[in-house]
């Protein structure tokens, strides 16, 4: 009898669903940006599919991600619930700031979004089209000053891209970098700057409201449900997707690092995260594993070409 008592416990408690491990992630530039609410939807989704009890989001702003990176990787170590949003933009930053931490400090885990880059302006500029832009930059390249983000990220890159494919020097162009999408707005809005560049989610609902014009997209075709021609409609080609991925801390265990690699997967084929990225404008690039530490080693390499063309890295 005792023996059947103590089988039955045993298997009540193998019968119990896996408790769900608490996460703190570390969004690495202010609020309002892609990374912030990448983080932020993350911290949603996962609550509310389950997935995790409890999920905090970190604000650790300051040089295009990497502050928050080596925070994470000091502070962070064999912590398996511990999570940082980085993408694109970092791999740029750590290049161009010459960063002593990077991705190789840490444990990539997946690729979760791409986005291509919206180009803007106030909705009273004197610039109606992106060729209106473009004959500006040729004009005098430092009085078109751009707002984005961080110095070196995707934002950077697409205006040295387009300044080179519309023949001026891309180290002649008047770029201003912001640690977070609420700044860069506000100066676009206020006319601070020429025109802004980020990904479309981050704009969507000033253009929907009319306060902001869109001239062009960086994506290789129209996109559905998004009213703008390409940047290669105007004569450039210059195409731009940023992607954005999540990574865990270094020295975890396999086991631990299988937990984590789980639970994003399940993240990444839930209903609200599918709901999630419609609603943010974001494509789904998931993708996991060697898989993506083999891209992301292709990534690093062409982007630090990229910058060296023109003229961020030396």
């Amino acid at each position: 009898m005792k023996q059947f008592f103590l089988a039955s416990i045993l298997a009540g408690a193998l019968a119990l669903p896996a408790v769900a491990a608490d996460y703190t992630i570390i969004a690495p530039a202010n609020p309002g940006g892609g990374w912030d609410q990448t983080a932020r939807s993350i911290q949603s989704v996962m609550q509310a599919e389950g997935i995790s009890g409890n999920v905090q989001v970190q604000n650790v702003p300051g040089a295009g991600g990497t502050i928050g990176l080596a925070q994470f990787a000091s502070q962070s170590a064999g912590n398996a619930n511990a999570l940082i949003v980085g993408g694109y933009v970092m791999v740029g930053a750590i290049l161009t700031n010459k960063s002593p931490v990077s991705l190789n400090d840490v444990t990539p885990i997946a690729r979760l979004t791409g986005e291509y880059e919206a180009i803007v302006v106030p909705a009273d500029s004197p610039l109606k089209s992106m060729g209106d832009l473009v004959e500006a930059l040729k004009k005098d390249p430092g009085a078109v000053s751009w707002g984005g983000g961080s110095a070196g990220g995707t934002d950077h890159i697409a205006v040295g891209l387009i300044a080179k494919a519309a023949g001026v020097d891309p180290t002649k162009i008047n770029y201003i970098a912001f640690s977070g999408g609420g700044e860069a707005l506000a100066a676009i809005l206020g006319s601070q700057v020429t025109a802004g560049i980020s990904g479309y989610g981050e704009f969507e609902s000033q253009i929907k409201a009319g306060t902001l014009r869109l001239l062009a997209m960086s994506s290789p075709e129209r996109l559905p449900g998004i009213d703008a021609p390409t940047i290669k409609e105007g004569g450039l080609d210059v195409v731009v997707e940023n992607w954005r991925m999540v990574a865990a801390a270094p020295g975890l265990t396999d086991e631990q690092k299988a937990a984590v690699s789980a639970d994003i997967e399940k993240l990444a084929k839930s209903a609200g995260w599918q709901e999630t990225l419609k609603t943010k404008g974001w494509t789904d690039t998931y993708l996991a594993g060697d898989a993506f530490k083999a891209q992301l080693a292709k990534d690093v390499s062409a982007t630090q070409a990229v910058l060296k063309d023109i003229g961020l890295v030396q």
